[in-house]
């Protein structure tokens, strides 16, 4: 990994504008607000995917996402929250996968990836969108990103994912599950709300990146919005899948709504996360062959785009049972 530093020696030197030049990511540090992703662990992936392909990587990363990442991966300290502070990191770059964009903000640096030669945006989008259209433009967050990319002359593609698995363990909305690592590693048990009929959509890490260097490399149509989503998980399945992998029980304890949200405040989540998580577990277990239904008929599917099935939960755990072992356990 190569790290340059802004405001000081040595800097990227810049390349000309080029179509094929970098692909620029960009991480941010995790956030609680609904509907965000972990930009960190999801662009480590992107990374892997795009370096695989031979193409360049450059990321603008803040400064708790600096490291692990791939060894040739350029790595810029910056936010690009605050594009005009690590404005040299998008010259020469091609391809921008937008991660982390804040509305008052994403104009500039979509200013910046067009002077810098980029032709193509992919922005790690929510499903908020679809909910912010029927209120005022000035309370847009998703969608006020979605159309200052539609708008800046850049082909694009958005990608709405479902919640990522790799978002426990990064800090990042849902709630559903934040707290699991420490309460099975301590004490045994998972005490959550909606515990036997809820469930919650997720998407693996590695296939939400998949289908992002599809995008970046223009093996998606240029002005579609991709639905990338997993099929909704019971809360006890994946209890049972943690339980399974460890070789031991996970005592579960069924909380009442207020409870739970009583255990995320004190975990720092506000309240529009914790709205967000109980309805979608209440509504994903009541509404659950709909949804089901609605998540097959996506197109392009996850597979459609990748070409292989989705990866399961299982395959999750598998890869990261390490976070929820006691110490006694570890391997």
């Amino acid at each position: 990994m190569k790290r340059f530093e802004q405001h000081g020696t040595p800097t990227p030197t810049p390349t000309p504008p080029t179509s094929d030049g970098v692909c620029l990511l960009t991480a941010v540090s995790p956030r609680k607000e609904e509907g965000n992703s972990p930009t960190g662990i999801v662009g480590r992936c992107l990374a892997r995917h795009l370096l695989a392909m031979g193409l360049r990587v450059r990321v603008i990363a803040e400064a708790d996402q600096l490291d692990d990442w791939p060894d040739t991966t350029e790595v810029v300290e910056g936010s690009i929250t605050r594009p005009l502070e690590c404005a040299r990191a998008f010259d020469g770059a091609g391809r921008l996968f937008l991660a982390g964009a804040h509305p008052s903000t994403v104009e500039d640096a979509l200013t910046l990836a067009r002077e810098g030669g980029a032709t193509r945006v992919v922005v790690l989008s929510s499903h908020g969108p679809e909910y912010e259209a029927a209120y005022p433009p000035e309370t847009w967050y998703w969608l006020a990103i979605e159309k200052a990319v539609e708008r800046s002359g850049l082909a694009w593609t958005h990608i709405r994912p479902s919640a990522v698995m790799g978002s426990v363990i990064e800090g990042t909305y849902p709630a559903t599950g934040s707290d699991w690592p420490e309460t099975i590693r301590a004490e045994g048990v998972v005490r959550e709300a909606f515990l036997d009929r809820g469930h919650y959509p997720f998407i693996h890490e590695e296939d939400l990146a998949a289908v992002a260097a599809a995008a970046l490399t223009g093996d998606i149509r240029t002005g579609t919005v991709v639905e990338a989503v997993g099929p909704p998980l019971s809360t006890r399945s994946r209890v049972l899948s943690l339980a399974a992998a460890l070789g031991r029980d996970i005592e579960t304890v069924d909380l009442a709504p207020g409870e739970s949200r009583a255990v995320w405040r004190r975990r720092g989540w506000p309240d529009g996360a914790i709205d967000v998580t109980l309805y979608a577990l209440e509504e994903y277990g009541a509404r659950y062959a709909e949804l089901v239904r609605w998540t097959l008929e996506q197109r392009p599917s996850v597979q459609d785009i990748t070409g292989r099935p989705p990866r399961t939960y299982d395959d999750w755990v598998g890869e990261n049972i390490d976070a929820f072992r006691r110490p006694a356990d570890q391997r």
